[in-house]
């Protein structure tokens, strides 16, 4: 089925609803809910280090898995629009936190993203260096990462939800 591209700004909604269900285990149900409707199961879980058992990939890894795959789609979107040829492509990231104890618990803070994007294509340096700005801008994810952001956290309790921030 091919969607074609509004004419006009849309709002982008996905809600996920997760579960524990084991030691450190999360099953998540992800939804895009708008413009159109997906649905997804996703798992998370943790290693020995937080008393997992390791049966799905850690948070993290799915956070750097979709920065990743979120820029090579944008990407390959993109280079059909602009007329870039793509013979074939890679993209390596890193991404770095730091983490300090803080008596029993931790606290972390990002340090860095890199990615490094290996593109064989006939096209120039500057058609090429232009298609990644634009699958920048267009990168959901590194769009979030590149601006302050605001998180609500709330807590359920009997008489409703309270926040938590």
């Amino acid at each position: 089925m091919e969607v074609k591209q509004p004419k006009a700004p849309i709002k982008v909604t996905f809600t996920c609803h997760g579960k524990a269900t084991g030691k450190m285990r999360n099953d998540l149900d992800v939804a895009m809910v708008s413009p159109m409707e997906e649905r997804f199961t996703l798992a998370t879980d943790e290693g020995p280090f937080h008393g997992g058992d390791a049966t799905a990939p850690p948070p993290l890894a799915l956070f750097v898995g979709g920065l990743t795959g979120c820029i090579m789609t944008q990407l390959r979107a993109f280079a059909r629009r602009m007329d870039v040829e793509i013979r074939d492509l890679s993209v390596d990231c890193e991404v770095t936190w730091s983490w300090t104890p803080k008596g029993r618990i931790y606290e972390t803070a990002p340090e860095s993203f890199h990615l490094d994007v290996i593109l064989d294509s006939p096209n120039t340096l500057d058609e090429q260096l232009a298609l990644i700005a634009a699958a920048k801008k267009g990168c959901f994810i590194e769009q979030t990462l590149g601006q302050k952001n605001s998180i609500r956290h709330r807590l359920r309790t009997a008489e409703g939800f309270v926040d938590a921030d």
